[in-house]
């Protein structure tokens, strides 16, 4: 059986306390490289952005060993937020592959050392397609710094761990400035939130990400009435069993959203004793002019305006105003996004208290 946080000794073992030392070590010294580099970075990394924004094709990634499995990392990173990429083995790029890199096209080539022979045997080819390329490498004194268009510099870096031999230092070092690049193009190019939502439609990240109109209320789940019927009425009719919002959606007489009456606003008619107005018409009863939302509007901006708001149930409508659909509080949970746990049970400011 696993053993609970109760089990465990109070003493620990020395040989764990050298391993939580050393592993202590190499996180310090990792972050110490990242701090080091991140304070000596020149413009070249400015030259670097502003040649892939502007270029009309994609940026192609290669490595080898390790430097390749950060580039696929950044490619992945670079895909995701706005900047076309590619992994090219450079390998499988000299039997073949090169066929994939074109006029237009950016190469971002990585290596610690800068003499890695397989990207080496790429440059020559590569400058007869006049692909520029970018270099990820240690200093400028290396084959593939001294043959590419724009350097940036990781510094040489002493490797983490007793033998300082394993790639580790380095190619965090490698990956952050990877990580850099792709975010800083991606502002650049001016990718918004919405652009991030398109390329994550799936997973608990495209579920946060998704337009209101992919979990808004509608058809049989989305009350409508008009505002000239009455309480009693409304209720009757909308009346169904199932999945239903606590919130029947008011229109006027040319269909547009004139208003919002709610669970809430109900019990409060009889709380207040003014029990009679359920047979009076619903205009005299609803929170005219609630907020509202349009379809295209992503489920984190709608959660913030019903926080501010304290707000339990969102009307979606049209350019013209008239009602699409409705957020409930309850769609937004099952969505899995936080919210603000001082939400409303009710519509914007009722005015159920003004009626007569």
């Amino acid at each position: 059986m696993p053993s609970s946080a109760h089990d465990r000794p109070d003493v620990i073992p020395l040989s764990h306390l050298e391993q939580l030392r050393d592993a202590e070590a190499i996180l310090r010294q990792e972050a110490d490289a990242l701090h080091e580099v991140a304070g000596s970075i020149t413009t070249t990394f400015s030259d670097a952005v502003r040649l892939i924004q502007h270029a009309p094709g994609s940026v192609i990634v290669t490595g080898v060993g390790k430097a390749g499995l950060i580039g696929q990392k950044i490619v992945a990173t670079m895909a995701s937020t706005g900047t076309r990429a590619y992994f090219l083995h450079p390998t499988e790029a000299v039997h073949g592959d090169l066929g994939c890199v074109g006029k237009g096209d950016v190469v971002l080539a990585l290596s610690n050392s800068g003499g890695s022979e397989e990207v080496l045997r790429l440059l020559p080819v590569l400058k007869r397609l006049q692909v520029p390329v970018v270099a990820i490498t240690r200093d400028l004194n290396n084959g593939l710094a001294r043959s590419a268009d724009v350097v940036i510099s990781l510094g040489r870096h002493t490797e983490a761990g007793e033998l300082r031999l394993a790639p580790s230092v380095s190619t965090t070092v490698m990956l952050a400035l990877g990580d850099a690049l792709a975010l800083v193009l991606s502002k650049a190019k001016g990718f918004t939130e919405n652009d991030f939502a398109i390329f994550h439609p799936a997973g608990s990240l495209g579920r946060k990400l998704q337009p209101v109109s992919e979990i808004m209320r509608s058809g049989d789940d989305f009350r409508v009435a008009c505002e000239t019927e009455t309480v009693r009425d409304v209720l009757v009719e909308l009346s169904r069993p199932g999945r239903r919002t606590g919130a029947v959606v008011l229109t006027d007489h040319q269909g547009r959203l004139s208003g919002i009456f709610t669970d809430s606003d109900l019990a409060r008619l009889f709380e207040k004793r003014r029990e009679h107005l359920v047979d009076g018409p619903m205009s005299a009863v609803m929170t005219a002019r609630p907020t509202t939302t349009v379809p295209d509007t992503l489920l984190p901006d709608a959660v913030q305006l019903m926080s501010q708001r304290k707000i339990s149930e969102l009307p979606v409508v049209d350019e013209d105003g008239m009602p699409l659909g409705l957020i409930d509080i309850t769609d937004i949970i099952d969505c899995g996004i936080a919210i603000d746990t001082d939400f409303g049970s009710s519509s914007d400011s009722s005015n159920v208290a003004q009626s007569a």
